[in-house]
């Protein structure tokens, strides 16, 4: 049931909406990524360097990717190629890949970090043994794509996970590769996600030949 505009109580409520950008976040361009990468590089915060690395490549939530622990990443003395973990939405395994430059962040903030392979990789200020939080990871975000002249309203952590999800799909077209490389139980969710519509189907069917 929606309010009447004769309601005087109501007259001057703002809309829950209002002054919001609702709706599914943008992706980061390849520029875009390289320009934000820059950014803890010269005022040397290895932490936030390695959490973007980690979130353009696990394309994980943030939900999940504040949950990582060190043993998660590194097997023995070296940074894993592949990485596993269970999702929190839905309950089931996702891989991910590791590619070489982002090891070799990982590398130097698991060395500066310390601790166990049973510890968080990105620890709370606030509690020690707990984990960095979802809101302060997107504080981050925020802070990150304000520096490189971006509206901070249209990115938010799920532009992270789309990123490199939304640039594989312009490479490839294929949308079951990325279904199961964002851990989504349909392939439906897929095709919402990355806003596939009429005009990508017709550029991909142009593209392939019988």
């Amino acid at each position: 049931m929606g309010y009447s505009r004769f309601d005087t109580a109501t007259r001057h409520r703002p809309a829950w909406n209002a002054g919001k950008n609702i709706g599914t976040k943008r992706p980061l361009t390849q520029k875009q990524v390289w320009a934000i990468r820059f950014h803890p590089d010269r005022e040397g915060r290895l932490r936030d360097r390695t959490l973007f690395d980690l979130a353009i490549d696990s394309k994980l939530r943030g939900c999940d990717l504040v949950k990582i622990r060190i043993g998660d990443v590194v097997a023995g003395a070296d940074i894993r190629n592949r990485a596993t973990l269970i999702q929190q939405k839905t309950n089931r395994p996702v891989q991910f890949e590791l590619t070489a430059d982002v090891r070799a962040t990982l590398r130097a903030w698991v060395e500066r970090r310390g601790g166990s392979t049973s510890d968080y990789l990105f620890s709370s200020s606030v509690d020690p043994d707990g984990h960095m939080s979802t809101r302060w990871y997107a504080r981050l975000i925020d802070e990150w794509v304000t520096a490189i002249g971006l509206r901070k309203a249209e990115y938010g952590t799920h532009s992270l996970r789309r990123t490199k999800a939304a640039i594989i799909y312009r490479a490839i077209g294929n949308i079951r590769s990325i279904q199961i490389l964002l851990g989504h139980t349909k392939i439906e969710n897929t095709v919402r996600y990355l806003r596939v519509d009429i005009e990508d189907a017709l550029l991909l069917a142009e593209r392939t030949e019988i």
